[in-house]
């Protein structure tokens, strides 16, 4: 195991971590750091540069496991590290499944979120919350009984969710409505609606520069919004995009990954200077994406029913594997196993999960 692989793995238990911290041991509020030419501080270091090696291509089907449920629709999903679940959204049944990864077996289903879309686990308040779209609102689940608790309407289709730890906020992208949405992450009260200009893609907090970005499809633009004055800061346009809709954040490396549905590209974008580094091609429709931090994997599930691997060599990602199943749009990766998930409505007239294993990087000579 190289260092970057150390350092990605104390980050991950520092996290998990973190998250299990009760609501008073949250550290202050920071106000989003984004300039019209980066959102990555000056201040900041990023670790040191790891010679690796190209992984072997390919993902290797280890478990496929019978779901609950019709034959329907699943959308996003949601990894708790902290107690190794995995929220799964059967849209269509309006249902969440809660997965065990380390028993691989379904152990409870979440009734009433109508067309469930996003999905994001709090687990220093033992939440999950799940964007019913049907019903035009977030709903929120207690983690230790998984019953609903409360929940926050007057959101048009809620979809992406994020969580900004620091100011115990969560946000919801209201894709219809053109806007985010922000919750308390104490009362689960209505906090504010920011107004987008623009169609809402998937939203994410990133911890480097305190902001939470949001893709906004219909302007092809990232905007950055700070969570404490729960504003908008900056928006910065993205040359070659075409509906942005999904994207995952590598941190450390200050890279965004960012799928656009109008034109079957992925977009590595640049986070210390706004602009565009890389442009691939993937299946048409690119939706969830699955980014694993240890073995620099990203994972790209698009609505066209293939699944694109890629690895990270240095700033440049390189593909390294492909799958393609009927409705293969959505992926969940487990960052201590490296295990990707692939929920599939339909085989042989039922829903299953198929789990795959990526070949680790060789190591060095």
């Amino acid at each position: 195991m190289n260092l970057r692989y150390v350092l990605a793995a104390t980050a991950l238990l520092s996290y998990a971590h973190a998250k299990s911290l009760p609501a008073q041991s949250a550290a202050a509020a920071q106000p989003c750091y984004a300039t019209a030419a980066s959102m990555t501080p000056a201040s900041w270091r990023m670790p040191a540069a790891v010679r690796t090696r190209a992984p072997a291509a390919g993902l290797t089907l280890i478990e496929q496991i019978p779901l609950p449920g019709p034959a329907n629709r699943f959308d996003y999903q949601a990894f708790d590290a902290a107690a190794g679940r995995i929220y799964m959204n059967h849209m269509d049944p309006g249902r969440t499944l809660v997965f065990d990864a380390d028993s691989n077996r379904v152990i409870a289903e979440i009734p009433g979120v109508p067309r469930a879309t996003g999905v994001w686990a709090v687990p220093r308040h033992h939440m999950v919350y799940i964007s019913a779209a049907g019903a035009h609102e977030v709903a929120i689940a207690d983690d230790r009984t998984l019953k609903i608790v409360a929940r926050v309407g007057g959101i048009r289709f809620p979809d992406g969710i994020a969580y900004a730890p620091n100011e115990d906020k969560v946000f919801v992208s209201d894709e219809a409505g053109g806007a985010d949405v922000v919750i308390d992450g104490a009362s689960n009260a209505k906090r504010a609606t920011i107004a987008l200009g623009g169609e809402a893609g998937n939203t994410h907090y990133d911890s480097v520069s305190h902001c939470i970005v949001v893709a906004v499809q219909t302007r092809n633009q990232m905007v950055a919004i700070d969570p404490v004055s729960e504003r908008i800061v900056q928006r910065y346009e993205l040359p070659g995009s075409d509906s942005p809709h999904g994207f995952a954040i590598d941190e450390p490396d200050r890279l965004a990954f960012v799928s656009c549905e109008g034109n079957a590209a992925l977009i590595v974008l640049d986070l210390r200077t706004m602009k565009p580094v890389q442009r691939l091609t993937v299946g048409d429709d690119p939706d969830v994406l699955a980014w694993d931090p240890g073995w620099r994997r990203l994972y790209v599930a698009s609505e066209s029913g293939v699944l694109s691997a890629l690895w990270l060599d240095g700033t440049t990602l390189r593909p390294v594997g492909e799958i393609r199943a009927p409705h293969a749009h959505t992926v969940a990766v487990d960052a201590r196993t490296h295990r990707l998930y692939l929920p599939l409505e339909n085989i042989g007239g039922k829903p299953v999960l198929r789990v795959y294993q990526p070949s680790p990087e060789p190591p060095l000579r």
